[in-house]
């Protein structure tokens, strides 16, 4: 990403169009890379491709490696013969409508894989290698046993399976082969329309930027298997603090996660070595990734478990550069959002990532607010906006007059002398931004679809600590993005040079 000016667009697989109830790794994902290409778009941003857990949130996954299985494509193993086509119609998963119904995915999706499961020859070779491969052997185990308890948190399992015993768990597997290895051809399927869609992508010279959680689930298979040795816990295994991020303008009671925290002197010791085959695993699936919440490597916030609030949180220091130290020219973006300190500078100037910048931050009247363009250098990422933001037309619209004032002055003393700027509706003042996006100095530009399209609350992907059905569900349709926009877009890209050399 160095040294290049480029430009993207942020779309998560779950919002893809398409009929099968959610976006998936079918024609539809294959046709946003056609649009990205037409567009001279350089970059499609996704988010976590883990499978969602609680709250249907992608950064509270049971696995920290496992592919979330609600985005295989049906049509494909319908052409494969391990699916009838009345198989897929009968189905109701939520059709082509504006929300993902996870509550339908959960009780018919996975049907539907066991009978693609049930046709399928599970002698051939490649998938025996696979399965003796072991990579996800964990995340199969986990699932076999978590269905086979109603999908409750491992910690309502009744004993010998809920605390971790090898013996128990090598005659559970002996037992329990065939459910086991239905989880592994999951991955197995996802994995093999993976790889096609982003060979697809590369031959089109788009580059795919993963996402990867800092933190996983309590209900996870890594807190199940592994949680004494990788988190900080009590005798019982439960956790002694949990994360989140201190009160800010935004919330007075902070952000309470409730993730476990990692025991960074533990993972120290044998050189940081799940963390090193996470980041490996994760950058063979993706060109760039970006590291969500990266200044928790730094300093992290920990709140006592138990605590209702995350006002009461205290600073530690994390593993900081040392687990970076070999991996400085790795494609990585780092997630500096939040709380700023001399601390977290000096850690982003050891590592050399390039940090994010928001437009929707920029212009409040702050003058040292560093998510004005003034104070961008080219190694940074600006968005219009994130997944945790509200889409920058309703962010907009809801300023009070004083803000959207100062919003619209501060745009233009930022603006005027880059891009030409246009106030006359609201319509008109995202486009200001976006283009200011497009030209500042940041070697890469991104934007969400949503605020490319000028949409309002209702495409919001997520409203962070909250839990509703209206976070991680919307959709795109058919004919939201077309030609038009993309030959606008591709105009754009040309007109403030983000078109790399292929």
């Amino acid at each position: 990403m160095e040294n290049t000016r480029s430009a993207g667009i942020l779309m998560p697989i779950s919002a893809l169009p398409g009929d099968g109830g959610i976006g998936t790794l079918g024609t539809s994902a294959y046709r946003f890379v056609d649009f990205l290409s037409k567009a001279k778009m350089s970059i499609w941003q996704i988010l976590p491709l883990v499978p969602t857990n609680y709250g249907d949130s992608p950064y509270q996954s049971c696995s920290s490696l496992a592919l979330n299985y609600y985005f295989i494509d049906l049509p494909t193993l319908v052409e494969q013969g391990l699916l009838m086509q009345e198989d897929v119609d009968n189905a109701d998963l939520g059709g082509s409508g504006r929300r993902v119904d996870y509550g339908k995915l959960f009780n018919n999706k996975i049907s539907l894989l066991r009978k693609a499961f049930a046709r399928f020859d599970r002698e051939q070779e490649d998938f025996r290698r696979f399965v003796k491969k072991g990579e996800y052997s964990d995340f199969a185990i986990f699932m076999s046993i978590k269905s086979r308890f109603n999908h409750v948190s491992w910690k309502e399992w009744p004993e010998p399976y809920r605390t971790y015993d090898a013996k128990v768990i090598k005659q559970y597997v002996k037992d329990n082969l065939d459910d086991i290895e239905f989880w592994h051809f999951t991955q197995y399927i996802f994995l093999g329309q993976w790889t096609k869609l982003k060979q697809y992508a590369k031959k089109k010279h788009i580059l795919i930027m993963g996402d990867m959680p800092l933190y996983i689930a309590e209900d996870s298979v890594e807190f199940w298997k592994y949680g004494k040795e990788l988190f900080q816990v009590d005798e019982n295994n439960n956790p002694v603090v949990v994360a989140g991020v201190p009160p800010d303008c935004f919330s007075a009671d902070g952000q309470l996660w409730g993730n476990p925290i990692y025991d960074w002197e533990k993972m120290q010791k044998d050189g940081f070595k799940w963390w090193n085959n996470r980041l490996k695993k994760s950058l063979k699936l993706f060109d760039i990734l970006r590291i969500d919440h990266f200044r928790g490597f730094d300093r992290y916030y920990a709140i006592n478990a138990g605590e209702a609030t995350a006002r009461y949180g205290v600073w530690r220091d994390g593993p900081k550069a040392e687990l970076f130290k070999d991996k400085l020219d790795w494609n990585i973006v780092a997630e500096d959002l939040g709380t700023q300190d001399e601390s977290l500078a000096q850690f982003m100037r050891e590592v050399g990532y390039p940090g994010m910048k928001v437009l929707e931050f920029a212009f409040d009247g702050a003058p040292d607010n560093t998510h004005r363009p003034t104070f961008y250098t080219a190694n940074s990422v600006v968005y219009t906006g994130t997944h945790d933001n509200m889409p920058l037309k309703q962010y907009i619209a809801d300023l009070s007059q004083d803000q959207y004032n100062t919003f619209l002055r501060e745009l233009y003393n930022e603006a005027h002398n880059l891009v030409e700027t246009d106030f006359t509706d609201l319509d008109a003042v995202c486009d200001t931004v976006i283009r200011l996006g497009f030209a500042c100095v940041s070697n890469t530009f991104i934007a969400p679809l949503s605020d490319i399209l000028k949409l309002g609350g209702e495409a919001r992907i997520n409203e962070p600590s909250t839990v509703k059905t209206e976070n991680w569900s919307y959709r795109f349709l058919e004919g939201d993005y077309d030609d038009a926009l993309a030959q606008r877009l591709a105009k754009l890209v040309v007109q403030y040079n983000r078109q790399p050399k292929k």
